[in-house]
């Protein structure tokens, strides 16, 4: 049986290596500058600035102990680079929190546990469930992670008891939200993008991220949009034929008009050709009026994805056919349109309707008014206004810290 290290560095393959090298690496090389290009506690950016190593150089030495002194809005949060292993929940009174990985290569900087779904209570009272399993937990509105690897590396071969098979590496519930240059490793249900409620339409914003797993592993109700990402469907060494899985898996609130958005992106696969489906529906027990969405829209299919029949039903009585599922201009193996009737495309004057700027307009009135949405360039422009002056210009947000 690999230990948890082993097994974080098979889930991940060379750039978990990495990050779990990065510790070492750093304790002799950069000794003296953890934090990179920002600061230190002897040199600190601001007040509302806070430094994470596990070597003891900065304020704190885990995650979890950082997020509880990081009290009042507005707070950030630099991570040295290292493996960092402990459950973090971030509550919905830390609005405004940035997490940052201090080198810039989120490999470096590893956020992980292995709960599972069936992993048992503390306490005996039952099993965690899929919520419970998540390695990190957040429900701060304004949330931003940067540079940084959220994983859990739970494994069925090390636990083939388990039927709650579920290892959420994030789940993210709060509205504007936004990573960038983040990784997301695990195998089911990786990263749950999700809301508050099922009348919260949260929005959450990805940019150049990289997510693999294998069953429905980007699956949740918020409003999501997945900028220049890259999704990658794994192998499966417990299944002998396809499907070994389902990419997206959207919960969409019947109310809420818009879903997954995923633009500009590669879904890429280790596994043979047509063993991945791309999308099936979730319609949960606990709201049966769901209505999922998913528009995936220039981007690239590798030939691991289904062309001919690429969603699938999850529950009778909800086939994908009457959810809310559209692609457009998509190109690769995996988006060749051989039979028509399984692959809704959108048209030209359609697609212009399914943007960035569209999915995250704060006008909607459910939506937080001090987030101020439009379109630039095909793309999405933010604005958050408040007390804090300094303006950023980043990975097509534009924001006040």
């Amino acid at each position: 049986m690999p230990s948890r290290r082993t097994a974080l560095t098979l889930l991940a393959g060379t750039g978990a290596a990495l990050a779990l090298g990065a510790t070492e690496a750093h304790a002799g090389t950069a000794a003296s500058r953890p934090f990179g290009r920002y600061g230190s506690p002897a040199r600190r950016l601001d007040r509302r600035t806070l430094y994470v190593d596990a070597y003891g150089r900065g304020d704190h030495t885990d995650v979890q102990s950082a997020v509880h002194a990081a009290t009042g809005t507005g707070r950030t949060l630099v991570i040295a680079p290292g493996v960092y292993r402990a459950t973090v929940f971030i509550g919905a009174d830390h609005e405004g929190l940035t997490l940052i990985g201090a080198s810039g290569d989120a490999r470096d900087t590893v956020l992980v546990y292995d709960n599972a779904a069936g992993t048992p209570e503390p306490d005996g009272s039952g099993t965690l469930g899929t919520s419970g399993s998540a390695s990190v937990t957040v429900r701060a509105a304004g949330f931003t992670a940067r540079d940084l690897t959220f994983a859990n590396d739970w494994l069925r071969s090390d636990n083939p008891e388990y039927t709650g098979t579920q290892a959420v590496a994030i789940k993210v519930q709060g509205d504007r939200s936004a990573f960038y240059g983040c990784r997301f490793l695990g195998h089911q249900d990786t990263l749950y993008a999700d809301s508050l409620a099922v009348s919260a339409f949260a929005r959450q914003y990805y940019r150049d991220c990289y997510v693999e797993g294998d069953v429905d592993f980007v699956f949740g109700r918020a409003t999501a949009v997945f900028d220049h990402c890259h999704f990658r469907a794994l192998t499966r060494t417990d299944l002998a034929s396809a499907p070994y899985g389902y990419v997206f898996a959207p919960s969409t609130a019947g109310a809420n008009p818009y879903g997954f958005l995923v633009l500009r992106s590669r879904i890429t696969s280790t596994a043979p050709d047509a063993y991945y489906k791309l999308a099936r529906p979730w319609v949960p027990s606990s709201d049966l009026t769901a209505h999922p969405m998913l528009t995936v829209r220039d981007s690239r299919l590798a030939p691991g994805i289904d062309a001919r029949t690429p969603y699938a039903t999850m529950s009778a009585g909800f086939p994908w056919q009457d959810q809310r599922f559209a692609e457009h201009r998509n190109a690769g193996p995996g988006a060749r349109v051989t039979v028509p009737a399984n692959r809704p495309q959108l048209s030209a004057a359609e697609a212009r309707a399914h943007t960035p700027g569209r999915w995250l307009d704060a006008r909607n009135p459910h939506l937080t008014s001090t987030w101020e949405m439009r379109a630039v360039d095909g793309g999405a422009a933010c604005v958050v206004s408040p007390r804090r002056s300094r303006t950023r210009r980043s990975s097509g947000f534009r924001s006040s810290r």
